[in-house]
């Protein structure tokens, strides 16, 4: 795990001195690598490479980066793990690669993966996480690549007559010629989904290169190329409905395989190894495989919340109990969490807004006080089926999508007042069946109102994932930029509902929130996460179940589920679905409240000029009076606003 920065200057280097550009690139990302520290740079082109290590494979300095090639020809910086690269080097030495091996690093491993079989063939055979720039000295090509799921960053673009990449914009942005300005219409699709999608950025011209993808930049013509997919989740998803796995073994005994080798082939290090430990089905699932295929006791870690509607630790306890983890726990009280706030700006180098970034970041600084790897669970609900809205709003949607269209325009109307109603709405639910009852119903059904008048159920997902139903009419000049929500001919053909639902998450949700969170939050304490549930052999697989082995009796995860409980009894796990989040509600009511009014005063939010002061502060109002609950919304533009005044 580590971290890598470059740049190509088109015209001559006259007014800055290279090498101390690329010592600041380096030193801006050194949380990603404070092991080992590496600066190359062209003879012949105003090209130069720069690579922080956290060492985690090969500890001696064969491992070393950037790493020139032995003809000389190419150099590669490279973040991540390739899982797979013992099978790769014997298939080289079986191949007749010639030259000698300098160590055991999966990085010369991919170097001459790179070399041998070129750059989509090398794709194609990784098993890993991974982003790398390659330059090809020769033909004056660069390449830059990232995983097929998006575990790892990578962001890119122009700044005059500059080109930069890095694994964070903290790099890019120490470049002399950075003069990137805030991207409008990202931020509007920052307020919709809290995040800004890829392949946009926060800065206009700066993209993040999609996962699965790679891009070539010729130097020659001062060309940036497109994206170029190299492994297609969509094509993987129809292909995997059109193929379904035929039970020739039993289903169980099938995932449990998979489930295995993808979390031992994760296990793999030359330094401490432990695990995330939350008391959830995906969490237990790594944890309880790690066990079975560990001579000594796993070390694991989680944390606590004395607030009981927050708090798993109790949950993961038990669990590492029975298992018989080396377990570790932390409880944490509401200002040692609050007071993780202050650094979110400097973590996440794009405004992010997803709470549980705070614990996220507590138990990768706990974990990292121990081991240097540690094991993560996420994937489990993207893959298997374990939101909600694969539940409730699967359902919803089965019932408003045969009501005509009169009859749903009135609902709507009604539903977009539900706040008004207050507690009578969560008395009259009582009515409905169990299954289509929800928590906080009157902060829900205003967001049915939404969808009531769309035709199709791509629009219905995309409400539902919405925090801002209408973020232009926030942000000034802002009009949300097209993204694969919004490109329904793009999608895949798959047989239901639930299936695109699912897909839309792995596409988006997954790689940009939860990969994001997860990866900013352990580099910005130097410790790799592993994620063993989006092993792309796991993940080709799982398309091939039918859904029925995801939700059956209205339960997600069910085969998932059914692994788990060969490991933990079922009577540890059954309990309701908790997020891993924080009270922001209460927060900003309480503790956070006059921070939250010195960064939306009205005069600063009219003097900066990005929103419209009267909206926000009418939110602002409306929450604090206990009008509506809108903290979700709050979050997200005072994680701008926090973000603003920290990289502006």
């Amino acid at each position: 795990m580590c971290g890598f920065a470059g740049f190509i200057d088109y015209k001559k280097i006259k007014d800055y001195d290279i090498y101390a550009t690329a010592i600041r690139m380096g030193t801006a990302i050194a949380h990603r690598g404070p092991d080992d520290s590496g600066v190359w740079f062209d003879d012949v082109v105003p090209l130069a490479f720069i690579h922080r290590r956290l060492s985690i494979l090969d500890l001696t300095p064969a491992g070393h980066q950037p790493m020139l090639s032995p003809c000389g020809r190419y150099i590669l910086v490279y973040n991540g793990e390739i899982y797979n690269h013992t099978e790769l080097r014997c298939a080289l030495d079986t191949e007749g690669r010639g030259d000698e091996w300098r160590g055991h690093s999966d990085t010369e491993i991919l170097l001459a993966g790179l070399i041998h079989w070129g750059v989509e063939g090398t794709l194609s055979r990784l098993n890993g996480m991974f982003a790398f720039a390659l330059w090809d000295r020769v033909d004056q090509k660069l390449f830059l690549a990232r995983d097929r799921m998006g575990e790892k960053p990578l962001y890119y673009g122009r700044c005059n007559d500059s080109f930069m990449f890095g694994s964070e914009l903290k790099a890019l942005k120490a470049h002399p010629k950075w003069n990137a300005e805030i991207d409008r219409n990202a931020l509007s699709l920052y307020l919709r989904y809290n995040y800004v999608p890829a392949p946009w950025s926060i800065y206009r011209g700066i993209f993040k290169l999609p996962a699965a993808h790679y891009v070539v930049i010729q130097y020659n013509g001062d060309n940036i190329g497109n994206p170029i997919c190299y492994w297609d989740l969509g094509r993987v998803a129809e292909n995997g409905q059109h193929h379904m796995w035929e039970e020739s073994e039993n289903p169980v005994d099938a995932l449990d395989k998979r489930l295995r080798e993808a979390v031992y082939r994760r296990m793999t290090a030359d330094v401490p190894l432990g695990a995330f430990l939350s008391g959830g089905y995906d969490s237990s699932m790594v944890v309880a495989l790690m066990q079975t295929q560990s001579v000594k006791p796993i070390r694991t870690f989680s944390i606590g919340f004395e607030d009981v509607h927050f708090n798993e630790a109790k949950h993961a306890k038990a669990i590492a109990s029975y298992l018989g983890t080396d377990h570790t726990e932390l409880y944490v009280t509401p200002e040692q969490a609050m007071a993780v706030i202050p650094k979110l700006p400097m973590i996440y180098d794009e405004p992010f807004a997803d709470s549980s970034q705070i614990p996220t970041y507590l138990v990768s600084e706990l974990a990292r006080s121990k081991v240097t790897v540690a094991l993560s669970g996420d994937g489990g609900d993207e893959l298997f089926c374990g939101y909600n809205r694969y539940v409730l709003g699967y359902q919803i949607w089965s019932i408003l999508s045969i009501l005509p269209l009169p009859l749903r325009s009135l609902i709507s109307k009604i539903f977009a007042k539900a706040h008004v109603y207050g507690r009578t709405l969560e008395t009259m639910q009582k009515l409905f069946p169990i299954s289509l009852r929800a928590n906080n119903l009157s902060d829900r059904l205003p967001k049915l109102a939404n969808v009531l008048a769309h035709k199709d159920g791509e629009s219905f997902y995309r409400i539902l994932v919405s925090h801002s139903m209408s973020p232009n009419e926030i942000v000034l000049g802002g009009v949300e930029s097209e993204t694969i929500l919004t490109r329904y001919e793009a999608l895949p053909d798959l047989p239901g509902f639930r299936d695109l639902m699912m897909y839309l998450d792995q596409m988006t949700y997954l790689p940009d929130d939860i990969l994001t969170k997860v990866d900013r939050a352990s580099m910005a304490v130097s410790l790799e996460a592993r994620v063993p549930l989006l092993d792309h052999n796991l993940i080709e697989f799982v398309w091939q179940l039918p859904i029925k082995y995801k939700y059956r009796a209205g339960i997600g995860k069910w085969l998932l589920r059914e692994v788990l409980y060969r490991y933990v009894p079922k009577s540890l796990m059954d309990r309701p679905k908790m997020g891993f989040g924080v009270p922001i509600e209460h927060w900003l009511k309480g503790p956070l409240h006059e921070w939250a009014e010195d960064l939306l005063d009205e005069k600063k939010l009219i003097h900066q000029g990005f929103f419209d002061h009267k909206t926000v502060r009418l939110m602002l109002s409306e929450h604090m009076s206990g009008k509506q609950r809108l903290h979700y919304q709050l979050w997200d533009i005072l994680m701008f606003q926090a973000w603003l005044e920290n990289n502006i």
